[in-house]
C-alpha cells in the first residue's frame, strides 16, 4: 500500500449531512490557513500547494497563509478553528478538545512507514475513521493526514542508556499527552510539558535538556538550523502527523463546488507532502551527520524490547484516557 495512492484519507461525505446539503452559491470567501512549522519546512509547501490549487479554481475562493505559528501554536489553532477564527490548519492534532485524539500519541502505533502507510495513509482504516468521527464531534472537517515521519529524541549531549529503558540522566520537554509523558517517563527521561513554542527557547536557556518532539527532517529545519541541540535519538515511538482539517463555521457557508475544490486541493498538497517525507526521511538523517550531530543507532532487538516495555506500561492508560470502546476498535481494526 504506498502513500500516494490514497492521499492519506479523503473521505467521501466527510462533513455532517446538513452542511452537504448546503447548494446555494456561496459569497467570495478568503479562507485563513494556518499552519506552525517553518517557510522552509516542506509542511509549509503544503500551505502554498493549497492556496495555488484553491485559487487556480476560481470558485470564488481566496487564501491567505499564516505560516510559522502566525496564529498561534498548535492547540491555539485547534480551538481558533473551531470557533472559526481561522478557517483552515494544517497542524498537529492535540487532544485537549477530545481524549479520542489521544490516539495520536499512542507510542508504537506505527513504527515503521509500512505501518504508517497502512493505518494512516488508508481512508477505509479504523485510524481515519475515528479521526474524522472526532473532529465532526467538535466542529472540524477532516480533510487529510501528512505523515512527516517518526519521531525521536532531541538533546544538547548523548544521555545515558540512550538505546534501551533506564534511566537518562536528562530532564526534556513532552507535548501535551499523557501518553507521550507517560512513554517518555518508561523511557527514563524526566519530562516537562510545553508548548512547541518555547522548546527552542527552553533547550537554549538550558531549562530543559532537550525535547522528544521531532523527526529528522524537522530536527534538520528547525534546530540544526537555529544551532540548538548535537545529538538525535530516533525511537520511532511516535508518528509525526499534520492534519488538513477545516471549520464547519466555514465549510457551511461554501457550496459543494467549493467544498470539492479544497478537497481535492488538500488530497494533492498530501499526495506530495507524504511521498517526499518518505523518500527524504534518510536524506535528512545523513544531513545531521555531514553537520556534525550525533544519531545514535539501534539494534532490530534494542527497538523491540523498548516497543514491548512501553507498550506494557502505556498501552492500559491509553485504554483508559481514550475510551475502551475508542482504544479497543482502533487495536483491532489495526
Amino acid at each position: 500500500m504506498k502513500l500516494k495512492k490514497y492521499a492519506f484519507g479523503i473521505v467521501s461525505g466527510l462533513a455532517l449531512s446538513g452542511l452537504l446539503a448546503t447548494t446555494a452559491v456561496a459569497d467570495e470567501i478568503t479562507l485563513k490557513m494556518a499552519g506552525v512549522r517553518p517557510v522552509d519546512d516542506p509542511a509549509h509547501k503544503v500551505l502554498e500547494m493549497v492556496a495555488e490549487e484553491i485559487e487556480a479554481a476560481d470558485v470564488g475562493l481566496s487564501v491567505k497563509l499564516f505560516p510559522a505559528g502566525q496564529l498561534g501554536s498548535g492547540e491555539e489553532l485547534l480551538e481558533d478553528t473551531i470557533r472559526g477564527n481561522v478557517d483552515m490548519t494544517f497542524a498537529f492534532l492535540y487532544a485537549h478538545k477530545d481524549p479520542a485524539l489521544e490516539i495520536n500519541s499512542l507510542p508504537f502505533l506505527a513504527s515503521s512507514w509500512d505501518e504508517v502507510n497502512s493505518i494512516f495513509g488508508n481512508p477505509e482504516s479504523t485510524y481515519t475513521q475515528i479521526i474524522t468521527e472526532t473532529l465532526d464531534r467538535i466542529g472540524l472537517v477532516y480533510l487529510g493526514v501528512g505523515v512527516e515521519g517518526l519521531i525521536g529524541v532531541v538533546l544538547t549531549e548523548e544521555p545515558e542508556n540512550a538505546t534501551s529503558i533506564g534511566q537518562k540522566g536528562k530532564h526534556i520537554r513532552v507535548w501535551g499527552s499523557q501518553l507521550a509523558k507517560a512513554a517518555t517517563e518508561t523511557l527514563g527521561y524526566q519530562t516537562t510539558t510545553m508548548n512547541w513554542a518555547e522548546v527552542i527557547p527552553a533547550v537554549q536557556a538550558g531549562t530543559v535538556d532537550g525535547a522528544i518532539c521531532c523527526t529528522s527532517t524537522s530536527v534538520t529545519t528547525t534546530f540544526a538550523k537555529s544551532g540548538v541541540g548535537s545529538v538525535f535519538v530516533p525511537y520511532n515511538a511516535f508518528t509525526e502527523s499534520h492534519t488538513i482539517y477545516a471549520s464547519q463555521r466555514t465549510w457551511g457557508k461554501m457550496n459543494e463546488e467549493q467544498r470539492a475544490v479544497v478537497e481535492k486541493a488538500s488530497a494533492n498538497a498530501l499526495e506530495w507532502y507524504n511521498q517526499q517525507a518518505q523518500e527524504n526521511d534518510a536524506a535528512y538523517s545523513a544531513a545531521l551527520v555531514e553537520q556534525g550531530w550525533t544519531v545514535v543507532e539501534f539494534t532490530p532487538e534494542e527497538r523491540a524490547a523498548i516497543s514491548e516495555a512501553i507498550k506494557a506500561e502505556v498501552w492500559p492508560i491509553a485504554r483508559d484516557i481514550v475510551g475502551e470502546e475508542v482504544f479497543d476498535r482502533l487495536v483491532a481494526g489495526n
